[in-house]
């Protein structure tokens, strides 16, 4: 179905300092992709699956603060395609479009109509559905 708060990613000018406050603050622990300039930030226990095992928990991420600058959240859609598509046909805008994050769906950036910046995700389809994601 889609359109839940999934996840949500955190600007931050220096990461080992953001880090350190949320792991102090909050607990939260980090897994440093030093690559990507990201870390994911797991706020509650992973299931078996690698999903939040808290019912209503999500997890995030923090990035070098660069063109995004402030908190964006992200909705899980059933088809990123068509989301865009629809959110450029009411108004918003596609900011960036589809990336895949291998082995895991694709996201995207968009802007609402009040100039607000979202995230997108589509999950990839588990090994074996033959519908396809």
């Amino acid at each position: 179905m889609g359109g839940g708060v999934v996840h949500f990613e955190l600007p931050a000018d220096d990461e080992d300092r953001a880090r350190g406050f949320y792991k102090a603050v909050f607990g939260w622990t980090f897994q440093v992709m030093p690559e990507m300039e990201y870390s994911l930030a797991l706020t509650t226990p992973m299931d078996e699956h690698g999903r939040p095992a808290v019912a209503g928990s999500i997890n995030g991420g923090i990035f070098r603060r660069g063109e995004l600058r402030a908190p964006v959240v992200t909705i899980d859609v059933e088809d990123i395609d068509a989301a865009l598509r629809d959110i450029a046909a009411r108004g918003g805008a596609v900011l960036r479009g589809k990336m895949e994050v291998p082995g895991s769906g694709w996201n995207a950036y968009f802007t609402d109509t009040e100039g607000n910046v979202v995230g997108l995700w589509q999950n990839a389809a588990p090994a074996g559905d033959a519908a396809g994601g």
